[in-house]
């Protein structure tokens, strides 16, 4: 004998089914997209016209794993080499003073939400000679802005990089005074909610050789910046690729080579060192590079050159268990070369 169902149980039934279909209790639970970091990079015309530091940092951190990130600002302007997440809040010409006074962060802060800034800021200030103490109140405020936004705000502050433009006799003398002053200040703002981080940008930074007009950073320069911010974004990030967990390495490293640009009778090269650990830092490393015949070495950044193999510099040899750092070069090529090919092998320990 046939079975049959009566239609209001038939009736009741399908409309349980659409409510549990409603509810996610109808088939397998999906999972929910996970949200990017949202990042701020906040400061002057070093960080935004066109401070081609964040497109050196964006690309180190996607490289290394870090792919859940999102660079936020009101800016945007594509005019570095590299493709990269262009986003920003470098405001060429601002002084921290005046965004603080003027209480311009808040609007920015508000159209961008974002859960970290590395903020480069007080260049302008300094060669406006105006006080530390007046900056660093400036500092305070732009920080309560921040957390009034996101209570729980992480903070990357720079000691800025070192000025000596050819107007300003005293923004050499001035922008050491001012940095002196920075981790103190630091250390009595920071919290264990919204820690300040101070990264030093100063040390080992030359205007002679990283700027091209004594203020901004050309592409070494750019490569000084990236590299010394990468350890303390990173440290706060999570890692969307952490690698093969049953693969421990004991300390090894890779080295990639690409061609920035390339030009009649010479090329910008970079070269990404990466540790294949995913469990043990590396104190320092060495690549060896073999270059097309005719091709030669003329400048190194971010490393030191012994014969065609480049060492850490004193600042970039430590790279955390799946990190990288990279170091730039410049090459002379015979005039019909074209792209270079140059093989990097990398060793550690």
């Amino acid at each position: 004998m046939r079975s049959r169902c009566h239609p209001l149980l038939a009736t009741f039934l399908a409309a349980l089914l659409v409510f549990a279909a409603g509810l996610g209790l109808a088939g397998a639970p999906s999972a929910a997209a996970a949200t990017p970091v949202r990042i701020m990079p906040l400061g002057d015309s070093i960080t935004g016209s066109p401070g081609c530091w964040r497109s050196l940092l964006w690309n180190q951190l996607q490289n290394a794993g870090y792919t859940d990130i999102d660079f936020v600002g009101t800016l945007n302007a594509q005019s570095c080499a590299l493709t990269h997440d262009a986003d920003n809040e470098g405001h060429g010409g601002f002084q921290a003073t005046a965004t603080a006074d003027q209480n311009l962060l808040p609007g920015w802060l508000a159209a961008t939400r974002p859960d970290i800034v590395v903020m480069h800021f007080g260049t302008n200030d300094v060669w406006s000679s105006i006080a530390p103490d007046t900056i660093l109140a400036a500092y305070t405020k732009l920080v309560g802005q921040m957390r009034a936004s996101n209570p729980a705000m992480k903070v990357l502050v720079a000691q800025i990089i070192p000025i000596n433009p050819s107007s300003c006799a005293e923004c050499a003398a001035r922008t050491v005074a001012f940095n002196q002053r920075i981790p103190a200040w630091a250390d009595g703002i920071t919290t264990a909610q919204s820690p300040v981080t101070v990264v030093d940008q100063w040390t080992g930074f030359d205007t002679a050789t990283d700027t091209y007009d004594g203020v901004h950073p050309n592409a070494s320069g750019d490569a000084k910046m990236a590299a010394r911010w990468y350890p303390a974004l990173s440290a706060l990030l999570t890692p969307g690729d952490p690698g093969d967990p049953g693969d421990p390495g004991s300390g090894g490293c890779s080295a990639a080579f690409r061609a920035v640009s390339v030009w009649q009778g010479g090329y910008q090269g970079e070269v990404t060192v990466t540790n294949s650990s995913s469990t043990a830092a590396i104190s320092s490393w060495a690549v060896t590079l073999a270059f097309p015949t005719g091709s030669q070495l003329t400048q190194v950044w971010n490393g030191t050159l012994t014969g065609t193999t480049v060492r850490n510099a004193g600042w970039n040899g430590t790279v955390t268990a799946g990190a990288s750092t990279t170091f730039g070069f410049l090459a002379s090529t015979p005039a019909a070369a074209g792209t270079p090919s140059v093989t990097a092998t990398c060793s550690a320990s």
